[in-house]
């Protein structure tokens, strides 16, 4: 999953980016409303969901918001933001976000309202599974012959893309887009070394991965798998 933080304290956004980045998200940062706004509208198809403060430089929350959704009306939007009376809120909400969240806040409760956006938005599922393998994205858990399995954050979130799209094809690009964020510097052999690292935890010795290689494409979960 890969997600927009729009945050001009810089504490704070690196606060947040490292919790999320921790839960397997990759999180791309602007620290102006300009700049917000301009990676919002060059990655609409790719962002899961968007954090906003309000009060921004350059231009504020609510502007991004209304311009987001002249764009895109499905994508869940978050406001971040120490403005709590409740017209705040409602001319927050009216804008077209679809949550609001006052500072201070833990970022127990910030991930949570993440995952029901998400869950909500899309008929999110927890559950995924592949022949013997199981993914909880819930508890963060992953099993083999129902014993844990030991991921990493990027793994985990590699082996989450791949099982949502199971039987589909997914592409190397999109795979960077989906799973590493905008710093990153596109290379996309680094996917190559994450798909051996999940071949070697997950597969059957002696059998054929579930994780099929598409020459020069990408990779696919096996349907049957």
């Amino acid at each position: 999953m890969r997600l927009l933080l729009v945050e001009d304290e810089v504490s704070i956004a690196n606060f947040i980016q490292e919790g999320l980045s921790e839960e397997g998200f990759a999180v791309d940062v602007a620290y102006n409303g300009k700049d917000g706004l301009r990676l919002a509208l060059d990655n609409l198809d790719e962002y899961d969901i968007l954090l906003l403060d309000w009060m921004l430089p350059g231009m504020s929350g609510i502007e991004i918001c209304r311009q987001v959704r002249k764009e895109n009306q499905q994508l869940p939007i978050i406001f971040l933001t120490a403005k709590d009376s409740v017209d705040d809120v409602v001319f927050g909400l009216e804008t077209g976000a679809n949550d609001y969240l006052r500072k201070p806040f833990a970022f127990d409760e910030l991930l949570a309202r993440i995952r029901v956006l998400l869950r909500n938005t899309a008929g999110e599922q927890n559950t995924f599974s592949a022949g013997n393998i199981e993914m909880n994205v819930e508890t963060y858990q992953v099993t083999k012959n129902g014993q844990p399995v030991e991921l990493t954050q990027k793994e985990f979130a590699l082996l989450e893309y791949l099982l949502r799209n199971k039987g589909k094809i997914c592409r190397r690009t999109r795979i960077i887009e989906k799973i590493w964020d905008v710093n990153f510097d596109r290379d996309t052999s680094v996917i190559d070394v994450y798909i051996n690292f999940l071949r070697k935890k997950l597969d059957d010795p002696g059998q054929p991965s579930f994780l099929q290689t598409i020459r020069g494409v990408g990779y696919r979960v096996h349907d049957d798998a």
